[in-house]
């Protein structure tokens, strides 16, 4: 199995950062057009797990979104929030 290089993670936290980047100003010129922030988050989330489900699979996508609610309630999902 090849190891993943500090240069590699760093690649990839970037292109993370610029897609999560694209989809908050999408997100917000959205809302900006009108439409509603719930019915948008709902739209953006059966998107993202039928894209994942068509990726991987419903048994690896059911695996990871078994995971959300300990994250979700652990922060690790809100922006804004400040780690010390």
């Amino acid at each position: 199995m090849r190891e993943t290089s500090t240069a590699d993670r760093t690649e990839a936290y970037l292109a993370s950062r610029e897609a999560l980047d694209f989809v908050r100003e999408v997100w917000a010129e959205a809302v900006e057009a009108g439409i509603d922030p719930d019915l948008l988050a709902n739209a953006a989330l059966f998107t993202a797990f039928s894209q994942l489900v068509e990726a991987y699979g419903e048994d690896a996508v059911g695996r990871l979104a078994s995971g959300f609610a300990e994250r979700i309630q652990a922060g690790e999902l809100s922006l804004g929030r400040s780690i010390q």
